[in-house]
């Protein structure tokens, strides 16, 4: 039996989005900047299973130099828990933000939450007055950010959850009421307020807005189900292609993958044809549950070099994706004309 050799690159066939930045997202941005004056410190959220992708450049600019605190969330989703490469992948993830201090919490666990709790309790002084110190919770869509806030408010204050929580983006459309997280006998408490996840105007690499989808940051129709799957087939075979054994040996083929996937867990259609569409999304969820392998789908290694490396080209700036967003915007086909041709 022939060595199975996955895929080294992936191939894009067609068109992949390279935006989800809705009118809420802009209007979200909008308001936290015009709020900002009554803000005393930031928590930016993070996925933990594509660190460096959901980075919004956005934020940099947006929210200028206030006080910031970086969390990496799902972390129990993007590496197996307490062990030594969770460690390691900590340290490299860690290194990206030596001016702030860097938190990382689990999906469904409240304890991480202590040591950010601490902190703010111990550096979050806002000023003297009634509404004691205000922290803003940022973060793309459906990054998590509703789920820590409900930790912090039970652990903080021993309170149940607060805010809605979805397996899919736009769970949060505007900037909630504060919650408090943190009682102080002087009567300057903690409150945070959540915002709606703001996305990026134009995602300059392919490979990004998938792994973003991927995540659950944009809604599953946008990008094809089954591209997302041929495209998490290509990072699952990069860490452990005996991930998906159940249902197939080591492949590179999407469509088999799937065939057998539905066909085992009887996702049929009439006359028992596979029903591709709902088997890719099943299989996705599987992925986003930790059941197909705990991986982060960002090259680490491969960031630090960019970082190094001056010559490299640096982000897109905030001006510069709005711009580029117009554009897009602007060239797009008019879908009435094209479809009257």
């Amino acid at each position: 039996m022939a060595q199975f050799i996955p895929r080294q690159a992936f191939p894009h066939y067609g068109a992949i989005p390279r935006s989800y930045f809705l009118g809420h997202h802009r209007a979200g941005l909008s308001k936290m900047k015009n709020m900002l004056s009554s803000i005393d410190y930031v928590v930016e959220c993070r996925d933990y299973r594509a660190p460096v992708t959901s980075i919004n450049p956005l934020f940099e600019e947006a929210l200028g130099n206030k006080r910031r605190l970086v969390v990496y969330t799902k972390r129990d989703l993007g590496s197996i828990p307490k062990s030594p490469t969770q460690k390691l992948l900590e340290k490299k993830v860690r290194s990206f933000d030596p001016k702030s201090a860097v938190f990382f919490v689990s999906s469904s666990s409240r304890a991480d939450v202590t040591q950010i709790i601490k902190h703010l309790r111990d550096d979050a002084e806002g000023p003297d007055r009634l509404v004691g110190c205000r922290v803003l919770v940022v973060g793309m869509p459906n990054i998590g950010k509703s789920t820590l806030i409900n930790h912090l408010r039970n652990f903080g204050v021993g309170k149940a959850k607060a805010l809605k929580t979805g397996g899919q983006p736009g769970i949060t459309r505007k900037i909630a009421s504060p919650v408090k997280i943190i009682e102080r006998e002087s009567g300057s408490h903690v409150y945070v307020l959540d915002t709606p996840g703001v996305f990026m105007p134009y995602v300059p690499d392919a490979d990004n807005m998938l792994k973003l989808a991927l995540c659950g940051c944009v809604k599953d129709a946008v990008i094809s189900p089954v591209t997302l799957v041929d495209y998490l087939l290509y990072q699952i075979n990069l860490h452990d292609a005996q991930a998906y054994k159940r249902w197939s040996e080591p492949t590179n083929e999407v469509m088999p993958l799937l065939e057998s996937f539905a066909r085992q867990t009887g996702l049929l259609g009439k006359g028992g044809i596979p029903n591709i569409d709902s088997a890719a999304l099943h299989f996705i969820q599987k992925w986003r549950a930790g059941d197909l392998g705990r991986f982060i789908l960002d090259d680490l290694d491969a960031e630090q070099r960019r970082r190094d490396d001056p010559d490299q080209k640096a982000r897109l700036s905030m001006s510069q994706a709005l711009k580029v967003e117009r554009t897009t915007r602007k060239n797009k086909p008019d879908v009435n004309t094209t479809n009257s041709s």
